[in-house]
């Protein structure tokens, strides 16, 4: 009688084999994860600077960002209206602020322009690096 059956051995050693490469490949899925967590953080805030210098121009009225780094949230604010448009919640997404080099302030005129050049960085837990910058025109880039 013939039988075409794998053996005990040969399927441990391709057990042993999968295993092997399973673990060999886990730190590039971890960092290839937290890379692609921050850069869908920076696209998000990334997001709220552009909806700010957009809601200026639509409401003719200046518009601030307020970046509360111990909360974990960024505000958008309408100046002369004195009324706060909506909140972004970051504190929940494992992301690392660093403060905005202009100050934890973004103003965004009625013609979209920015007050200031600014500068944000974003760190992931596994070390990985995104940049937004504003520019004068109210530009937002992501680097």
């Amino acid at each position: 009688m013939n039988q075409d059956g794998k053996s005990l051995v040969e399927t441990l050693v391709a057990l042993a084999v999968t295993g092997l490469l399973t673990v060999m490949a886990a730190p590039s899925f971890q960092t290839l994860t937290s890379r692609t967590h921050v850069q869908a953080v920076t696209d998000e805030i990334a997001s709220e600077l552009r909806l700010a210098r957009q809601l200026a121009l639509a409401k003719r009225d200046r518009v601030r960002l307020v970046f509360d780094l111990e909360q974990g949230t960024i505000s958008a604010e309408l100046v002369n209206s004195k009324q706060t448009h909506h909140v972004y919640r970051y504190a929940d997404k494992q992301i690392v602020l660093e403060p905005p080099s202009a100050g934890r302030e973004i103003l965004f005129h009625p013609s979209g322009r920015s007050a200031t050049a600014t500068t944000i960085q974003l760190r992931g837990r596994e070390g990985a690096v995104r940049k937004l910058t504003v520019s004068l025109t109210g530009r937002v880039a992501v680097s």
